[in-house]
């Protein structure tokens, strides 16, 4: 079975010392479900793999054991031509995901082309009860919508998200640091209005003074509107 090739194949390519890095940066997943496969390694065999008839049997095979294995299904995703094809497994994999890793990494290429059908996906995906389908959603709208196609009523949809989540407030926070990088004159207000909930407010303005894109003068400017809480960062 193909899922069976993939395993071993993944074992083969087995690195301990990336292992132990791996369990420490993802660390709300078990240690016994990383391998430690390198992402290069990971995007040539997705490569590989897309290519076969029985890949359909692996993306049906859900929930995987290993996070490899969703790292693998989600680059494969990526590399789908196919808009609706690629959307129809995305909705099938979201619900599976389970660390930041693998939702930040999936990003299928295919979207480019397709930015008003999945603006409504988006709204979708942000208003979902799951922690990585709104991770997922929200940093779709950051990688896709915040040059060209960027419109006001984006970063609002954001701002109102609540969430008692982590790693939805942390891209809550990367999405605010990167519009401010982007759009800063648009979005500014965001911060000096303090529209976010205090935690994530503070984290915005911490990683956009760590910005490289942003001028010294708006890194002061922001830095003044950090509100001190006990519970904040």
């Amino acid at each position: 079975m193909i899922s069976d090739e993939i395993r071993d194949s993944l074992f083969e390519k087995q690195d301990n010392e990336y292992r132990k890095l791996q369990t420490k940066i993802i660390p709300n997943i078990s240690d016994e479900t990383i391998i430690g496969v390198r992402t290069p390694e990971l995007r040539k065999m997705a490569k590989e793999f897309a290519r076969r008839e029985e890949i359909e049997d692996f993306l049906n095979e859900l929930p995987h054991r290993y996070f490899e294995e969703n790292q693998l299904h989600g680059f494969i995703i990526s590399t789908m031509k196919d808009y609706e094809k690629c959307m129809e497994e995305l909705e099938k994999f979201l619900p599976f995901i389970d660390n930041w890793a693998t939702c930040d990494q999936l990003s299928p290429k295919v979207f480019k082309k397709h930015r008003a059908e999945l603006l409504d996906k988006i709204r979708l995906w942000i208003s979902s009860k799951e922690t990585y389908t709104i991770r997922f959603g929200v940093g779709m709208l950051m990688e896709h919508f915040l040059d060209e196609d960027f419109d006001i009523e984006y970063p609002e949809m954001v701002s109102k998200l609540r969430s008692e989540e982590y790693y939805v407030n942390m891209m809550i926070a990367w999405y605010f640091a990167t519009a401010l990088a982007k759009q800063y004159d648009k979005t500014v207000s965001f911060i000096t209005d303090k529209k976010l909930d205090v935690w994530t407010h503070n984290k915005s303005i911490q990683k956009a003074v760590e910005s490289y894109r942003i001028s010294p003068e708006q890194k002061e400017y922001l830095k003044s509107f950090k509100i001190k809480n006990k519970k904040t960062l």
